[in-house]
């Protein structure tokens, strides 16, 4: 099952000839029009795997150069992205039949063999290519880590075509180790915050702004809305290269985002970070489809890097999170006087709204160990200067005790308005 599997992703440019550029090329046209095809067939019909792929294979076959192995993965890529848009269909979503314009194909291990000599075979609409992986020159360059292991071994991969080169996003996979397997109830418990003002807040008080990416994404929207009013070929490739440049910048603001939450969480020796649930976070925060998609990919950017260094990620129930005092726990929509500030009118206290529900999520994660059926549970919630637990309150950090993380430099943290424990 997936859920025994941890993953990895390591990326890599390819060295390739004149010749094999363009069977890659090739194989990428023919792949996104083999999934399209089998999308167009099933749209309606069905989305299972096991219903797509009788129904479009041999249609896939018949109409483009794609070969066996590739006709099926496409059938399969096409019911993943109709499952998606039942999905948010379920969701009240407005949906509409999805287009494959990436310029992407996905390979597994018949399709792509990598060899010792940091080589890799992949299979195209031609002949199989065999190109050199452009590592780093460094031993201990991160790719290593997998290539070399035996511990980990390739799975489902993509190769992406970006500027001119060619990318090649390798799959890992291992087994779960029995720790990994077990949902931890005890420990300490860092809560995590999303939005617009703050991208991220925890509940140590640390906050990643989300200034600069709001104004990013607008940015971004204005030029593609007047590419797509404009309609021309020249500005059809221009709004490709724009929503390229944008992908690229909003991963490089999620990945340092998930780096620092990584870091708050290994500064305060917490075992589990919990975010609230993802689900209807759009409608609770009024953000956009971009921030939308950015908050889902934080969370999967901090899922994996906190595997690899044994902390585990969960969701709990939003509700209420935003209006509720971490201090007393009375509920009220007055509470929440404006976007950033929160004031309490029962107890008067006073702190800036998202880390105000931080505190909140990671306090519900806690409390939901507490009435665990299978243990009594006893965690704790990370604080600035303590630890809080419903049953013991607040326990402040010994004098001169400081959170310190040493690995490597950690940003300097803006301070919440108001009390921060």
């Amino acid at each position: 099952m997936a859920d025994d599997y941890v993953h990895r992703t390591a990326i890599t440019r390819l060295s390739i000839d004149g010749e094999q550029r363009d069977l890659l090329e090739e194989t990428i046209t023919e792949w996104k029009r083999g999934c399209q095809l089998a999308t167009d067939l099933a749209w309606g019909c069905c989305n299972a795997k096991s219903d797509v792929q009788p129904l479009a294979y041999d249609a896939v076959r018949e109409e483009t150069d794609l070969g066996s192995q590739h006709a099926i993965l496409a059938t399969h890529q096409a019911a993943q992205a109709i499952t998606g848009c039942i999905e948010r269909r379920s969701k009240r979503k407005k949906v509409s039949k999805p287009t494959f314009t990436a310029p992407t194909v996905k390979y597994d291990t018949r399709t792509m063999t990598v060899f010792d000599d940091d080589t890799v075979s992949l299979s195209t609409t031609g002949s199989r290519v065999r190109c050199s992986l452009d590592l780093p020159d460094v031993d201990n360059g991160y790719q290593r880590q997998y290539l070399d292991s035996d511990e980990w071994s390739v799975t489902e991969s993509t190769l992406t075509a970006r500027d001119g080169e060619f990318f090649l996003h390798i799959g890992f996979r291992r087994y779960k180790n029995d720790t990994e397997r077990n949902t931890a109830e005890d420990g300490t418990i860092l809560g995590v915050d999303l939005g617009i003002e703050n991208l991220a807040v925890t509940s140590t008080a640390y906050f990643f702004s989300g200034r600069k990416l709001t104004h990013r994404l607008r940015e971004f929207e204005k030029v593609r809305a007047g590419l797509q009013q404009t309609g021309t070929r020249s500005a059809h490739r221009t709004l490709v290269q724009s929503s390229g440049r944008e992908l690229r910048y909003v991963r490089d603001v999620l990945h340092r985002a998930s780096n620092a939450l990584i870091d708050e969480a290994l500064r305060y020796d917490c075992d589990v970070i919990a975010f609230e649930d993802l689900t209807h976070i759009r409608d609770r925060t009024g953000a956009s489809w971009g921030h939308k998609w950015a908050f889902r990919t934080l969370y999967e950017y901090v899922e994996y890097k906190a595997e690899a260094v044994g902390i585990s990620v969960k969701q709990v129930g939003s509700a209420y999170t935003s209006k509720r005092c971490s201090e007393c726990g009375f509920t009220a929509s007055e509470n929440r006087s404006s976007r950033n500030e929160f004031r309490c009118v029962k107890c008067g206290s006073e702190a800036n709204a998202d880390y105000n529900a931080a505190k909140n999520i990671g306090m519900r994660y806690v409390r939901r160990g507490q009435q665990s059926s299978r243990r009594m549970g006893d965690s704790q919630l990370a604080l600035k200067s303590g630890t809080v637990t419903p049953k013991r309150g607040f326990t402040a950090y010994p004098d001169g005790f400081e959170a310190e993380f040493t690995d490597k430099p950690h940003p300097p943290r803006a301070r919440p308005s108001g009390r921060a424990k």
